[in-house]
């Protein structure tokens, strides 16, 4: 199909959607309008199938840089406005049911032939292919390709006449039957499954560890568990928390905290007695710390909170806790003004002093879409520094690595009434917004000058 019809078939498409959304539906019965909800979703579930024959395409054959991005994903993040983790779905998926290319150019069927036939069919939605993708990610290496293979067709066909809660207990009763005697031991497979991961930071400041570890984590973190979260041990309860040597017995009998209490507190100790080591050296041309930035006027009145260098806030009076034991690098600006000093220099890198401006200012990078906290980012010269470009407070900006070299690629960055803007090159200028709000949710808040005009 050529692309003038394939671009006729997306403006009946869209005809076809605007034409039914004129629609009343007032005169159909309710037996009708259950018909025309289940025909609406059999087209709905089809139309990943087309998603992901473009996403393979674009994966194999396009450059992210040309489209003015540093990776596909940040392709689709921007130009389809979805989140990170959508996009990270749909690209999975695409490369589990989109067509592929063998080394020699040979087509290929999608790696779950039986799952994209069934989706391109209407026959599955998006909770069945989940389920069947989660199934066979849990699968175990050694399990046989064939009985892999049969494993889908049978999920496959158990989803298309059935909804998601049934796949899934079948899918469970099938994993069982495979896998009778649990998993073996397996090195590959453990490395695999190993993960930790540090989730979003909730509305009340707390923040959710989820992860697998390995037996070597385990056998590693067990002993200085037994160590720093015994009872009397590390107890932020104390006058003096005890860090080393033995607690008395004073501080065992008045520690009422629970076992995951203390090993919470245990992990603050040996974070604290890492960073203040010096061991970590630097990174991003500063020493491996905390770094903070803040308000005069919050930090006097002990309220609110500070921004930490990997985008979390820190409530003031954990922060003014903090500075009493730790060292870190802290960061106070005027709420009025928000002005930084100007730090004029003339050499390639920016100074310790600019880099913790920075993170006050762009608190990440600044590239529109981008979630790099300013911990992950490097420091970039707007006006280029191969064109006698200086560091100076006002030509420096925050960018992730990625977008760091992206940069050099037609786009334009500049300071505007202290916040940075990046306009795209004319051929990919589609209107996006200029500047990256991930950092700064509270300036889409903020009145536009035309509510303030009235």
């Amino acid at each position: 199909m050529s692309s003038d019809r394939v671009t006729a078939a997306v403006a009946d498409y869209r005809a076809a959607a605007a034409e039914l959304l004129e629609r009343s539906f007032e005169e159909f019965t309710h037996l009708e309008l259950v018909e025309l909800l289940g025909e609406l979703e059999t087209v709905t579930w089809r139309m990943p199938t087309v998603a992901h024959r473009v996403i393979a395409r674009l994966h194999r054959d396009a450059s992210p840089v040309e489209l003015g991005a540093k990776s596909l994903g940040s392709v689709l993040t921007q130009r389809l406005r979805l989140s990170g983790r959508e996009v990270r779905r749909r690209i999975s998926e695409a490369e589990d049911l989109g067509p592929r290319t063998a080394l020699n150019g040979q087509p290929l069927g999608p790696k779950l032939t039986p799952t994209a036939a069934a989706q391109a069919g209407g026959a599955l939605g998006p909770e069945h292919v989940t389920e069947i993708r989660s199934f066979l990610d849990r699968l175990p290496g050694w399990v046989d390709p064939e009985v892999r293979a049969l494993s889908e067709q049978t999920l496959v066909h158990i989803g298309s006449g059935n909804g998601p809660e049934e796949l899934r207990q079948a899918a469970k009763t099938l994993a069982t039957a495979i896998d009778q005697d649990g998993p073996k031991p397996d090195d590959v497979e453990r490395a695999r499954k190993r993960f930790l991961r540090l989730g979003p930071q909730q509305a009340d400041g707390m923040s959710r560890i989820t992860g697998l570890l390995d037996p070597e984590a385990r056998a590693t973190i067990e002993p200085i568990l037994a160590k720093y979260a015994a009872p009397g041990m590390c107890n932020p309860d104390d006058h003096e928390p005890r860090t080393s040597g033995t607690p008395t017995e004073a501080q065992i009998d008045t520690d009422t905290r629970t076992f995951g209490q203390r090993t919470h507190d245990a992990l603050i100790a040996v974070a604290r007695n890492l960073l203040s080591s010096g061991e970590l050296g630097q990174h991003n041309g500063l020493p491996v710390t905390v770094i903070v930035t803040t308000t005069l006027q919050d930090l006097e009145a002990a309220r609110g909170s500070g921004v930490t260098g990997g985008g979390s806030l820190l409530p003031m009076a954990d922060l003014i806790r903090m500075a009493s034991h730790a060292h870190h690098y802290l960061a106070v600006f005027d709420k009025h003004t928000n002005e930084a000093l100007y730090l004029g220099r003339t050499k390639r890198l920016a100074s310790a002093a600019q880099r913790i401006v920075l993170h006050a200012r762009d608190r990440g990078c600044t590239k529109p879409g981008c979630t790099v906290p300013g911990y992950g980012s490097q420091v970039h010269h707007t006006t280029g520094w191969a064109k006698n470009g200086q560091t100076n407070i006002d030509e420096v900006t925050f960018a992730c690595g990625g977008d760091n070299r992206l940069a050099e690629h037609g786009w334009t960055v500049h300071l505007r009434d202290g916040v940075v803007e990046w306009l795209p090159p004319p051929q990919l200028d589609v209107g996006q917004t200029r500047v990256n709000y991930l950092h700064h949710p509270e300036r889409l808040l903020a009145p536009r000058d035309d509510e303030t005009a009235a």
